[in-house]
């Protein structure tokens, strides 16, 4: 088990997500909007984190996606992210999930989880809150 235990936290902004990373509960959670001016200045350390993490993970990961909005440099961002806990997932190095939160009656955010579900080899729970 890492020695970094202690959760990291980003602030979201107007334009970029907020991001927490627990090591020891096996947590990451995105929430909020992301439209961020230059995605890979947003994403690239968030990347980097992600594989960090799949170094040394607790057995169960569970990621928690709560986006309101996101734009299309988000989306293959975010795949790149999910890809590589697919592989920490294949490898059996830690039981991943992601879950993920929609508001009810919001048919693009639905759409894009059930797009997400088709792409990655873990499970995928549709969240309507």
């Amino acid at each position: 088990m890492p020695t970094d235990t202690v959760p990291m936290n980003w602030p979201g902004t107007d334009k970029t997500p907020a991001v927490t990373l627990d090591r020891g509960t096996g947590s990451l959670s995105i929430s909020g909007c992301s439209i961020p001016e230059n995605a890979d200045r947003f994403f690239s350390p968030l990347y980097d984190l992600v594989c960090g993490y799949a170094e040394q993970p607790p057995p169960v990961t569970t990621v928690d996606i709560r986006l309101e909005y996101f734009n299309s440099s988000t989306s293959k961002y975010l795949l790149d992210i999910l890809k590589r806990l697919e592989d920490l997932h294949a490898s059996g190095g830690s039981s991943v999930r992601m879950l993920w939160h929609h508001k009810a009656g919001d048919l693009d955010m639905q759409e894009a989880g059930e797009d997400y579900r088709g792409l990655v080899e873990f499970p995928v729970e549709l969240v309507v809150d």
